[in-house]
């Protein structure tokens, strides 16, 4: 029988009632400007996003206190603080919304003086709950869902990166990957495969700037075919990527065409593929 949330918060003397569960993941934020990414790259922006409210959200976030949970790029749910909410006042003037494009109007917003709590400090970055199916209801009474405890780590840490060879992920997950993922595919240049999940074509392609991989792939990402003839000639598509071949320190943009060109011969992608 799973622990459940409610269990601790009784135990750090909490009253349930008064807890209201909040789980922030943004499906309008900018690329780089999730709320998991303001939390690890930006907290203070972070800590503007989370207290800058709308008006329309006022009866669903009156409590006492905020247990604030984080969606995650692995679609888990992690605890990220308990805060005391001090009161509400409105947005006084106007500020760049901290993680979209425009500009959050002064009496638009409410704004929350929220505390982080010590009481359950020690389990912030560790603890994972279930949030359930109903993820669009991003505020939920404590003791109305009562929420299983599905993890408790010892500590934070994003995923390994599996090896250049291991990785295959469609475009539209890149923007979700940990941090980690997008230093070492910026670091390394050399050969990709590009298959569309419709129609299983393969197109082979070369990475040689200066963000390896992951520049090359945010072309694809950005306009749907990367400049590629074959891709432009074809209804936009979440391609799968992954990497045939990694290049040496040593290897030249002419290395890396070559290592291109063998590839293509090798899957054939021109006389069956999407390469022209």
């Amino acid at each position: 029988m799973p622990i459940m949330l409610n269990s601790i918060l009784i135990e750090a003397g909490l009253n349930v009632a008064d807890v209201r569960l909040l789980r922030h993941k943004d499906r309008r934020a900018a690329r780089g400007r999730t709320p998991y990414e303001l939390l690890r790259d930006n907290p203070k922006q972070f800590d503007i996003y989370q207290s800058m409210q709308s008006e329309n959200n006022r009866p669903k976030l009156e409590g006492r206190y905020w247990a604030s949970f984080l969606g995650m790029p692995t679609e888990e749910t992690l605890f990220i603080g308990l805060y005391a909410v001090g009161g509400r006042r409105p947005l006084e003037q106007d500020i760049p919304h901290p993680h979209m494009d425009g500009v959050a109007k002064a009496g638009s917003y409410d704004l929350y003086d929220l505390m982080l709590e010590k009481a359950l400090g020690d389990l912030i970055g560790k603890l994972f709950i279930e949030w359930g199916p109903s993820k669009r209801a991003w505020v939920q009474r404590a003791d109305r869902r009562n929420k299983p405890i599905t993890e408790l780590r010892t500590s934070f840490k994003e995923p390994d990166f599996p090896g250049f060879l291991e990785f295959v992920k469609a475009l539209s997950e890149l923007d979700k990957l940990p941090k980690g993922w997008t230093t070492a595919l910026q670091s390394c240049s050399g050969v990709y495969l590009l298959t569309c999940p419709k129609t299983k074509e393969q197109y082979v392609g070369s990475a040689t700037g200066g963000e390896g991989f992951w520049g090359r792939w945010q072309d694809y990402a950005q306009t749907g075919h990367g400049g590629n003839l074959g891709l432009k000639s074809r209804e936009p598509s979440d391609y799968q990527v992954s990497i045939l071949e990694v290049a040496g320190t040593a290897s030249t943009r002419e290395d890396i065409i070559g290592m291109e060109e063998r590839w293509k011969s090798k899957l054939q992608s021109k006389e069956m593929g999407l390469n022209r």
